[in-house]
């Protein structure tokens, strides 16, 4: 059966489909709450925690061609949630465990992106790590295609001159 088809059969109510729906996006969905918890339990976690969301709220849903980016902006949500929360922690006993970043040009990556709105950390995880479409984050975020393009041409701005100033501190 078709994508779509099955995504109007689950946002119906239709049980079997949403079971269907979930199968079809667990990978895509594990590889975002890796990409922000760095931990495979924690994602497998976030995986439950998404699907029991979904399977509560998809009846919400007005688009079924955005299902899989509905789904990836629960995910989202609900790790960055989760990053907040240990971050909180990690603060407040002042533990900094660097080790899981073994490349230093991640690290930094880490440290550019964190500096950045929650929004923005999500439009460039949505269009760089996920390969969403303009089109689709627009239709997500409910603004015009155009705000999207110059949210990501201010954002990667942004990060252009960090690593630049970055680049000429290290040099001096």
């Amino acid at each position: 059966m078709e994508e779509l088809e099955i995504s109007k059969k689950a946002i119906k109510g239709d049980d079997d489909a949403f079971l269907e729906v979930m199968q079809l996006y667990k990978e895509s969905l594990l590889r975002a709450a890796l990409a922000f918890l760095k931990d495979e339990h924690a994602a497998i976690e976030a995986l439950q925690e998404v699907t029991y969301r979904a399977y509560k709220k998809i009846h919400t849903v007005k688009e079924p061609a955005y299902l899989k980016t509905w789904l990836t902006r629960i995910m989202i949500n609900y790790c960055q949630d989760q990053v907040k929360r240990s971050n909180r922690v990690i603060s407040d006993n002042q533990v900094y465990d660097i080790s899981v970043y073994q490349d230093q040009s991640l690290i930094e990556l880490k440290e550019a992106l964190e500096l950045l709105s929650n929004e923005d950390q999500q439009l460039i995880y949505l269009k760089y790590f996920q390969n969403t479409k303009i089109k689709e984050i627009a239709a997500m975020e409910k603004i015009p295609e155009g705000t999207v393009k110059s949210r990501l041409h201010k954002v990667l701005k942004t990060l252009r001159l960090y690593f630049k100033e970055k680049g000429e501190s290290e040099h001096v």
